[in-house]
């Protein structure tokens, strides 16, 4: 189960069709075939690439940068030179030391394994409406014949607050909105400080008033009973914000980033957030 939050500047957040629920097929296991679930199996590609072979070399793993050394001025300069490189070089890292209080992730991780555990009927309370991307379903799914990604997901807007339609928001359990506004106020605070310093190391000014969109994308992964070497959670993609930052809630290895023709796998820090620049910072 992961969490993505993207910023951007103001954008169309999508459209997507409804689909089968993942959960409900991998719970049928005893019934299931691969003919049931074919629309998830994902063809050979041309483009596929191995696996990175020294996914455990310092070389090939992501850099980890230190948010506290960032806003230090004593060690600013040498962690924002490393930043430099991580955006530039890999385009992804971790961030540790992001200063989100502890309680706050627990509150949001139990809220969250709670909403996924509830039965099909009570979480489509809050589905996706036909032509809307908010709500609990599946994402961008824009045709009959598209390969489906092997995962469920909850999407919301959350800020800015008057973008928001809570229509969607789970009032079960009771505490899972409160849950989600300070965890998504809280990443506000940890992407505004990292864009700043990003800012700062390309020479850009941020105009106070700049307008930050964020989007909550909380996904289940069950297990593949059948084919589960045919399927993936999440199809090879990029991202289009400025940042998207990731929080593996159960610190399950499967995230690989493509570097250099490779997909390098990316170990789940306990203590850290995986941090991707987006189509827009990178333009």
């Amino acid at each position: 189960m992961e969490i993505k939050q993207s910023a951007a500047g103001k954008w169309s957040h999508g459209k997507t069709m409804p689909v089968k629920n993942v959960q409900a097929l991998a719970a049928n296991a005893a019934d299931l075939t691969e003919e049931d679930i074919k629309r998830y199996i994902r063809p050979a590609r041309a483009d596929d690439v191995a696996v990175a072979a020294h996914g455990d070399d310092s070389s090939q793993s992501i850099p980890v940068i230190d948010l506290g050394r960032l806003l230090d001025s004593q060690s600013y300069q040498l962690e924002a030179a490393r930043l430099k490189s991580a955006c530039e070089e890999w385009g992804f890292f971790q961030v540790k030391n992001h200063g989100i209080p502890d309680t706050v992730l627990e509150n949001m991780r139990n809220d969250l394994e709670h909403f996924f555990r509830l039965p099909l009927d009570e979480k489509n309370r809050f589905g996706q409406l036909p032509g809307d991307l908010q709500g609990y379903g599946q994402a961008f799914v824009e045709s009959e014949n598209q390969t489906l990604d092997w995962c469920d997901r909850l999407y919301l807007v959350t800020q800015p607050p008057h973008d928001r339609e809570m229509r969607p928001w789970p009032t079960t359990p009771v505490s899972f909105r409160e849950s989600t506004e300070s965890y998504s106020s809280e990443l506000m605070r940890v992407t505004g400080s990292l864009m700043a310093i990003i800012a700062r190391n390309l020479d850009v000014d941020l105009p106070r008033d700049t307008y930050v969109s964020q989007a909550l994308r909380m996904t289940y992964y069950p297990a593949c009973p059948v084919a589960h070497d045919k399927v993936l959670g999440i199809s090879p993609h990029s991202d289009i914000s400025m940042l998207t930052l990731v929080w593996e809630l159960n610190l399950v290895e499967g995230l690989q980033i493509k570097r250099q023709d490779a997909w390098v796998p990316v170990k789940p820090h306990p203590k850290a957030l995986v941090v991707n620049v987006g189509d827009f910072l990178e333009v």
